[in-house]
Parts: C-alpha cells; structure tokens; sequence
C-alpha cells in the first residue's frame, strides 16, 4: 500500500473537514480548544502536513458536529480509486 498523506482520499477528507469547520462557524482556534490541541496542531492537520487516523476523524467530527459515519461513507468512493 502507498503512503497516503498526498492521496486523493487525504485530500479529500481534509477538504471535508476544513469545509464542515466552516460550516458549523468555528475558526482553527475553537476546534482546538475543543480537542484540547493547539492552533497549529489543527493547522497541520488542515494543511495536509499530517495523516489523520480513523480516532482523529472520529473526535473531529464530534468537536464539529457532523455524522463521521455519514461522511466516511460518501469519501469511501473517492478513497479507493
């Protein structure tokens, strides 16, 4: 298997969650605050410097406010290609 961080998938759950943190009116700041991390942890994380794993998501989607289940399942296509 190839390394993923550059992956569409990566990518496209990135896009997702930069997006549903927009959404939901929440600058890098608070989603930090609210995972107990660091603006520059989210920023990272938000610039594809870093891989998430299925946890991170998971807590993401939490401090956000949206379904990772539901989500996940509408990347699925986008990451097996």
């Amino acid at each position: 298997m190839r390394k993923t961080i550059r992956s569409k998938g990566q990518i496209a759950l990135v896009d997702l969650i930069i997006e549903k943190r927009k959404e939901a009116g929440l600058t890098q700041e608070d989603l930090a605050k609210a995972l107990g991390q660091t603006q520059p942890w989210i920023a990272h994380l938000e610039g594809g410097e870093r891989r998430i794993d299925v946890i991170e998501f998971v807590r993401l989607a939490d401090a956000i406010g949206f379904d990772a289940v539901e989500e996940l399942r509408r990347l699925i296509p986008i990451i097996l290609k």
